[in-house]
């Protein structure tokens, strides 16, 4: 794995703001060995616009209260809701409405590519609770 500690901790950070936000299939995708300009993608999905929205905003607010505060440099599609990109350098964030991303499968285009492992803690914390209950 080649991904930067800044970049992973960025990447893992989003990643569970998006899912806090009830995010779908959260990836992390590692791809600093086949670009140059970033070294990690975030993808994650929603339903419908509003929540894309409320996860950008998550994300954004979560990456903000890091010790190095990590501000977006470029941010796309936020108007339409459908498909929003947010460019941290060391991580592009794409948080995709549902359709986009079963039409255009940033997955599948960058298969090839490790995958960063991320759990959510929600689920870790809900199945550590369901063991001690037994």
């Amino acid at each position: 794995m080649t991904v930067p500690e800044r970049a992973l901790e960025l990447a893992l950070t989003a990643a569970q703001a998006a899912a806090d936000k009830k995010a779908e299939d959260v990836v992390v995708i590692d791809v600093g060995d086949q670009l140059v300009i970033t070294d990690a993608f975030v993808i994650a999905s929603a339903p419908n616009e509003r929540q894309v929205l409320a996860i950008v905003d998550a994300i954004e607010e979560e990456l903000l209260k890091l010790p190095e505060k990590a501000k977006p440099v470029r941010k796309e599609g936020e108007r339409s809701g459908r498909w929003v990109l947010l460019d941290f350098n060391d991580i592009i964030v794409h948080v995709q409405h549902s359709e986009e991303r079963e039409f255009y499968a940033l997955d599948r285009l960058w298969k090839d590519c490790p995958i960063v492992p991320f759990v959510d803690r929600d689920l870790v914390d809900a199945e550590a609770g369901a063991g001690s209950a037994a």
